[in-house]
C-alpha cells in the first residue's frame, strides 16, 4: 500500500493544522498458531478468516469510539499487527487480561464448536496497549 507516502502525508497534515504528533491508531488482533498445526492443520484461508471476523466484530462493536471513527476514516491508511498466540490457554489469559485493564477486544469463538480462535482490539494508539502485547511476537 502507500505507506510512506500516506504516512508523510498524514503527518504534514496534522502537524500543520495541530502543532502536534499524529496518533498513529493500530487494530492488533492475536492469532492461535496452534491452529495451523497437527493435530488442528488448519488451512492458511481457514486462519485468515477467524482474523477477518475477529476484527470486523471488534470493528462493529466498538464503532462509536473516536479512534475506531478515525480509523475507517482513512480505509486506504489502515494498520494492523497480527500477533500469535501459542494456543488457546494463551489466547484466553491474554482475553482476561485485556478484559481486567479495560482494554476494548472481541474474543473470536469459532461456532458451533465454541474455540477460541482470534482476539482482535479496537483500534489504538499503539503506545497504549503495546505493553499488554509485547509478549506476543509476529504471526508467522
Amino acid at each position: 500500500m502507500h505507506r510512506g507516502t500516506g504516512l508523510a502525508a498524514q503527518v504534514g497534515r496534522k502537524m500543520a493544522s495541530s502543532g502536534a504528533e499524529p496518533q498513529i491508531l493500530v487494530q492488533y488482533l492475536v492469532l492461535r498458531k496452534d491452529l495451523s498445526q497437527a493435530p488442528f492443520s488448519w488451512p492458511a484461508g481457514a486462519l485468515v478468516a477467524q482474523a477477518c471476523h475477529a476484527a470486523t466484530a471488534a470493528l462493529h462493536l466498538h464503532r462509536d469510539h473516536p479512534h475506531t471513527t478515525a480509523y475507517l476514516r482513512e480505509l486506504g491508511r489502515m494498520r494492523k499487527v497480527v500477533l500469535e498466540a501459542p494456543d488457546e490457554t494463551t489466547l484466553k489469559e491474554l482475553a482476561e487480561t485485556l478484559q481486567q485493564k479495560n482494554i476494548d477486544h472481541m474474543l473470536w469463538l469459532e461456532q458451533p464448536e465454541n474455540i477460541a480462535t482470534c482476539i482482535a482490539l479496537r483500534p489504538y494508539p499503539k503506545e497504549e496497549v503495546n505493553q499488554y502485547l509485547k509478549k506476543f511476537r509476529l504471526f508467522k
